[in-house]
């Protein structure tokens, strides 16, 4: 009788190991693990982690390249509604999740498991995310979670595989490290308090650059698709030169508190160079070229689309109502924006663009109009005010 097919969300790391080796030995199927790249494993990376697969007993490992549909489906509208997290975050691991569970989702579809396996403990936000998920896109198969059913302790999970000849680094790591083409997130000691900031030394990029630079950013239509007169072929390539360029300023550094999907807060480091500066620039953008409701509503249209994505919710068809809403309104965002690095800060120099509504053809803010009388506002303030005047006519003086 062939063994059943289980897809194991697979990193490599110690909760990831126990699965594939219980998974395989005490329950008995036969296990094929993937790993989902969104931007942040190089080739020699992933090469250690199939490696690592097979010396667990896997049947199969997969890498599914997600990185330019990552961009696609999720990064592009983060940058189009300017989202941060709390006026903070830019959603770097939260998005990023998203896009893995959608995949492996598609993966055990595609070969047809009878379920689905991920490490995930009961404390946190991913094991909803990808749980929900599969329940969407994979409702008939099965979601199987040792870490979290079995209550498992790192030092229960360390001896299980030792017990099964398992060799590996098994010291936890000081810091843990989440790395994605829209930001890397770090955890550690501190980071489980409320007062304690990140030390130097914790942070994945060191410092290494101090003279100032300035870069000449392209968007065309809402997306960064040139620096420095350098065009590229998609915007992740962009997305990745200007990371190479601004995180050893140690530029987008900064600890972010929020509100979990199981209703505790939660703090964590990040470090997001680009993608801070790519929010600011096209922000910047947006305020030269849009009209002031344009910027109202994708204000709080993009506020909501972050909340909801942070929270997994990302196959709610609201969230395609509100992606068509962010699209159209990048018609005409598009433009250079010029930013000065400097070491720990930028700062947005100006704009350039063709649908800039600053053009002193129709006046100068505090300065000259050309396009009305002094007359024409006399009458426009008293209209303007008149319902309120009558309000305060008739109510009284409060």
């Amino acid at each position: 009788m062939d063994k059943q097919k289980v897809v194991l969300a697979y990193s490599g790391g110690l909760d990831t190991s126990f699965c594939c080796i219980y998974l395989t030995r005490d329950l008995g199927y036969e296990v094929h693990s993937v790993i989902v790249n969104t931007g942040g494993f190089s080739e020699e990376e992933l090469k250690n982690v199939e490696e690592r697969a097979y010396q667990m007993g896997v049947t199969s490992h997969h890498v599914v390249d997600e990185t330019e549909n990552f961009y696609n489906t999720c990064v592009r509208y983060l940058i189009y509604g300017n989202v941060l997290k709390n006026n903070t975050y830019p959603l770097s691991v939260s998005a990023e999740r998203v896009s893995q569970a959608t995949a492996i989702a598609n993966y055990a579809k595609e070969i047809g498991a009878v379920a689905v396996a991920h490490g995930s403990t009961g404390a946190g936000n991913d094991q909803v995310r990808f749980d929900m998920i599969f329940n969407i896109l994979v409702p008939e198969v099965q979601i199987i979670t040792p870490i979290r059913d079995l209550k498992l302790s790192r030092e229960e999970e360390i001896e299980y595989l030792k017990k099964h000849g398992v060799e590996m680094n098994f010291e936890k790591a000081k810091y843990s490290i989440n790395k994605g083409i829209w930001g890397t997130s770090v955890g550690g000691k501190e980071t489980l308090t409320s007062h304690l900031g990140l030390p130097e030394d914790a942070w994945p990029t060191q410092v290494t650059s101090s003279e100032p630079k300035t870069l000449e950013l392209v968007f065309e239509k809402g997306e960064l698709k040139a620096i420095d007169g350098t065009h590229y072929d998609h915007p992740t390539k962009a997305i990745q030169i200007l990371q190479a360029i601004a995180q050893p300023y140690g530029i987008g550094r900064d600890i972010h508190v929020g509100d979990t999907i199981i209703g505790i807060k939660g703090r964590v480091g990040f470090e997001a160079a680009a993608p801070m500066v790519i929010i600011k620039a096209h922000h910047t953008l947006e305020k030269h070229v849009l009209t002031k409701w344009q910027l109202s509503w994708k204000d709080q249209l993009s506020s909501f689309y972050g909340n909801w994505l942070h929270e997994g919710q990302f196959h709610d068809p609201i969230m395609r109502n509100i992606e068509a809403f962010l699209t159209d309104t990048q018609k005409q965002v598009s433009g250079k924006v010029f930013v000065e690095l400097h070491p720990y800060r930028f700062q947005v120099v100006g704009i350039e663009s063709d649908h800039d509504l600053m053009s002193n053809k129709f006046g100068s803010y505090g300065e000259m109009n050309n396009a009305w009388s002094g007359e024409d506002v006399k009458g426009f303030s008293k209209i303007f005010g008149n319902q309120v005047m009558i309000y305060h006519k008739v109510n009284g003086q409060d």
